[in-house]
């Protein structure tokens, strides 16, 4: 059995039927396996008994962690540490997913797996509490990814697409460089990681990178609208409660040994979130 958290979000949709087709599948709401209540983990765990565990659920809200640093952690890091203490007592797995930022967004090449942590948020730091949780307990894999949209979900691709449909030319942050991830294509590399059941870190995000004015441009693009629209800015003139790294490009030096196909380039991927969020 699998147990899927997380599985109304971005890349937990993605990730059921892809899980569903390898076995059973027990997707716990919030009611039934809570996050923000680390305590009762174990025993929902204990009743479920899977042999797998995929935690796709977390604390995502970056700027709100700075005023709730506590709660971020509870979600975040103490919750995982649960999941992988509960998958090595019962000889189970847990693949849980982290974020790039767990850096400090200082460099200009591609961050491997083994490059120094130093979070500059509340988020990053609670998701760096779950990611050391995980490795300690030896039965987990934590899958580091970064700027995940998808056609199923509010995200930075649908903000910008209602943006310019309802005659509004925002003003996009053009100097944070990430890889954009589009969630089915994650999702299609982490239901692949179940037969061999790896342990340790992995990077895995779609080929290339840009900024969110990059990101935005080519969703206008690839939705009709003229990127003209878009003006460039800097952080400065687009603040925020919770500090984002600069650079949170992620690079991989196990993806090719673990057999993982690379994500295809983020501008491909981008046509199918794009024509995803037309159907919505």
């Amino acid at each position: 059995m699998i147990v899927l958290t997380g599985s109304t979000g971005q890349v937990g949709t993605a990730l059921a039927p892809l899980l569903a087709a390898r076995d059973e599948v027990v997707a716990p709401g919030r009611g039934d396996l809570d996050l923000d209540d680390p305590g009762s983990i174990r025993m929902r765990l204990d009743d479920l008994a899977p042999t797998v565990i995929v935690n796709a659920g977390a604390w995502t809200a970056v700027d709100a962690a700075e005023d709730d640093e506590a709660a971020a952690t509870r979600a975040n890091g103490t919750s995982v540490a649960e999941l992988a203490g509960w998958a090595a007592d019962h000889d189970a797995w847990l693949v849980t997913l982290s974020t790039d930022y767990v850096f400090d967004g200082t460099g200009d090449t591609p961050l491997p797996e083994d490059h120094p942590t130093d979070p500059v948020n509340a988020y990053g730091r609670s998701k760096l509490v779950g990611e050391e949780a995980a490795l300690a307990a030896g039965s987990a894999l934590v899958v580091r990814t970064s700027w995940v949209v998808s056609g199923t979900h509010d995200n930075f691709v649908a903000t910008m697409l209602s943006l310019l449909d309802r005659g509004i030319d925002p003003k996009v942050v053009d100097d944070q460089v990430g890889c954009p991830t589009v969630a089915a294509d994650l999702a299609r590399g982490l239901a692949d990681l179940l037969d061999e059941r790896p342990t340790g870190l992995l990077h895995l995000t779609n080929d290339g990178s840009t900024t969110w004015f990059g990101l935005a441009c080519e969703s206008a693009r690839l939705a009709g609208h003229d990127p003209a629209r878009l003006t460039p800015c800097t952080s400065e003139e687009f603040p925020t409660p919770a500090a984002r790294p600069a650079w949170s490009v992620l690079g991989s030096h196990r993806r090719e040994a673990l057999g993982i196909p690379a994500l295809r380039p983020w501008q491909d991927a981008l046509v199918d979130v794009v024509a995803g969020q037309r159907d919505r």
